[in-house]
């Protein structure tokens, strides 16, 4: 077994390697770049070793640095995470080649499934089930769109090379067509240095589902079941579980078996997962082979009580797998949720920064812990105070949870989101509440376009219905009342002016438009217990008993005897003394008055926001890579303005309305803040 590993990565998967090393004994080494100096990953590992600056081709994608890393730390082996260098067969053979042991698939493996044109012509011969589509690479845009016009649409433009959502457009036309082939080389050309392009029939109401697999190098592969990845915006995995509630027991097995075949078939050694799609009828193509670790192997790791990590390591060190197909177990259901970086109600646009605040919900499983299951597990590379850098994806953390069956599952994850407080950056935690409560999700019943086809328009605060809307104005007025029953015990208050507590109570929910709901609550002790009151909304009584410090942010105890968890704040933007309370992913924004105040309030004229049309301002922080347009020039509603980078992705902006360009304000290749002004129209 290695002594010393060296992990060629960052953020939450390299604190994932770390904690299974230290489980068997193994020392570890971080690499880091200028933006990662005060990282978690280095803060965990035994060493840590400077790679270059913080854009990714200067740092995490230098393989000679990391090779002379290991040099110079006297690592035996590599374990690449996930991105990166993952993939990257010259990196896998020059680390072979250096005497140092890569934790993956040897490169002839990586260089047979990791070109996706290759790997397809590979996946027939194995007899597994593949796609209609041109598979050699396709010189031109024009030429795209004559393939795309044969094929018929709609089809998938793909980057050979690609991965996580780069590189990847569906076209329904001919327009869509042209513009997807060449976003997608230029985004597949910048994030991984290879430009060719593919196209493949695009499967309708496709669901996308992988198998895990797992090789040695003594010819054993066996498969370790599927997880379900169909909720995905942009391409891009949201929730992931494990196991599907689509397929059946006959096409689980007949996808395991094909997988193995491939995986055979590049005689794969290590932990991999061939990507399916599956039509409604349960019809199954192969899409593409991950040579690597998944972002989501935890689920997989809760329903086989499995460390896939200390498999691979195992793997890579010449022992055979401990188990057979036979000993693969699938107990219980398990979700997870990626909490990104992202701002969910100004289109999911990157939100980097510092966390002002970051509490995960408490955990009961944790990363390389195989016997506590059935509970909450967090894998994160962040901490309170650290920051969300823009050169790298915008993953906070990987939200787990592992429960009997999937109903459990689904209410456990429910209740940990409403635990996870994160401030000071923007997170997509509302709309993954959202999702998880919508009833065609909790009824299984969705495919790859769900989100698509239910947020056509966005997500909106007003998506997230609660199942108790009352409750939360009830939360607000029982905080404030405890709040003020603490203010009234302060000794030295003057005579006849000290603070009562009062029982009456009118709720103001402020609204963005001015319309604000006035709702008349009382609150009375109840049982006369600390923490605890009776709170009557209209029709609604609510017994809420808490013993959460007032202040806390995270606010657990029960209401009428079931238990829950909110999240409860004092101040806003733009009101410091409203309370902001978040519960199953909706939010409210509410000041607690008493019935003479709420009156006085009502008067208060409603002061309309700025009309900021006549400038196109940053939605997020990022690198301005281009501005297409030039002072005097006539712009009409839909035409390209400026792209920004930013998270590894490029967003257009496009003009709202018809115009004439007057200033251009940002230059190419400057950093913008949000809401900085790029240009203003004339």
């Amino acid at each position: 077994m290695f002594q010393k590993i060296l992990i060629a990565n960052r953020g939450e998967i390299a604190c994932r390697v770390i904690a299974t090393a230290r489980k068997m004994g193994i020392k570890t080494v971080a690499v880091y770049s200028d933006a990662d100096k005060d990282a978690r990953h280095v803060e965990l590992a035994d060493e840590a070793v400077h790679i270059g600056a913080a854009p990714s081709r200067e740092s995490y994608l230098q393989a000679d640095r990391i090779i002379a890393a290991c040099r110079q730390t006297g690592a035996e082996a590599v374990h690449p995470g996930y991105g990166f260098l993952s993939e990257n067969e010259a990196f896998a053979r020059r680390v072979e080649e250096e005497g140092i042991a890569f934790i993956g698939p040897k490169h002839y493996s990586i260089a047979a499934m990791g070109d996706k044109i290759a790997s397809k012509k590979l996946a027939g011969e194995a007899q597994v089930n593949t796609i209609p589509g041109w598979n050699d690479a396709i010189p031109s845009p024009e030429r795209a769109v004559e393939i795309a016009r044969d094929i018929g649409y709609p089809v998938m433009i793909k980057a050979s090379a690609g991965g996580g959502g780069k590189g990847l457009r569906v076209a329904f036309d001919d327009q869509e067509a042209l513009a997807g082939f060449t976003a997608c080389q230029n985004e597949a050309r910048n994030s991984f240095g290879d430009d060719r392009i593919f196209i493949e029939k695009f499967v309708q109401e496709p669901r996308h589902i992988e198998i895990q697999v797992l090789g040695d190098a003594h010819g054993n592969v066996i498969y370790l079941n599927e997880r379900e990845c169909s909720i995905q915006r942009r391409h891009q995995k949201v929730i992931e579980e494990a196991p599907s509630p689509f397929i059946s027991e006959a096409t689980r097995k007949a996808m395991g078996e094909q997988a193995v075949a491939l995986a055979k078939a590049v005689k794969y050694q290590s932990a991999g997962t061939v990507e399916f799609v599956v039509g409604k009828d349960q019809d199954f193509y192969f899409l593409e082979m991950n040579t690597r670790l998944q972002v989501e192997h935890p689920v997989t790791e809760c329903i086989t009580g499995l460390d896939l990590v200390e498999l691979m390591i195992r793997v890579a060190a010449g022992e055979p797998l401990p188990l057979r197909q036979e000993d693969v177990k699938r107990d219980g259901w398990a979700i997870e949720c990626r909490i990104n970086a992202e701002d969910p109600f100004r289109n999911f646009l990157p939100s980097t920064g510092r966390l002002v605040r970051f509490q995960p919900p408490e955990a009961t499983m944790f990363a390389a812990d195989t016997e506590h299951l059935q509970g909450v597990r967090v894998d994160t590379g962040v901490y309170e105070g650290g920051e969300i850098p823009m050169y790298y994806d915008s993953m906070i953390a990987k939200l787990i949870v592992h429960g009997t069956d999937r109903d459990h599952a689904i209410a456990k994850m429910r209740e940990a989101l409403n635990g996870f407080v994160i401030r000071g950056v923007s997170s997509n935690i509302p709309f993954q509440a959202a999702l998880l409560a919508h009833p065609k999700f909790v009824a299984g019943d969705f495919n790859t376009g769900f989100i698509a086809e239910h947020y056509a328009h966005g997500f909106r605060a007003e998506d997230v219905p609660h199942a108790d809307p009352d409750f939360l104005v009830a939360l607000a007025a029982y905080l404030h009342r405890r709040q003020r029953a603490r203010a009234s015990g302060i000794s030295g208050q003057l005579a006849g002016h000290g603070v009562k507590i009062g029982e009456a109570f009118v709720v103001v929910t402020l609204k963005a438009d001015g319309q604000n709901v006035h709702t008349p609550v009382t609150v009375t002790d109840f049982q006369g217990k600390t923490g605890s009151s009776a709170v009557q909304v209209g029709a609604s009584s609510y017994k809420i008993d808490s013993n959460a410090p007032l202040g806390s942010l995270r606010v657990q105890g029960t209401v009428n005897g079931r238990p829950f968890t909110a999240q409860i704040e004092r101040g806003t933007p733009k009101n410091p003394l409203a309370l902001r309370v978040q519960h199953d992913g909706t939010q409210i924004d509410a000041m607690v008055l008493s019935p003479l105040g709420a009156r006085l309030h009502a008067l208060r004229p409603y002061k309309a926001p700025p009309d900021l049309s006549k400038f196109l301002l940053s939605p997020m922080p990022g690198l301005l890579v281009d501005v297409a347009v030039q002072p005097g020039q006539t712009v009409q509603a839909g035409e390209k303005l400026a792209v920004i980078e930013a998270m590894k992705m490029e967003n257009i902006l496009f003009a709202a309305q018809d115009g004439v360009v007057g200033t251009v304000v940002a230059r190419k290749g400057e950093s913008l803040a949000v809401d900085q002004v790029i240009l203003e129209f004339a």
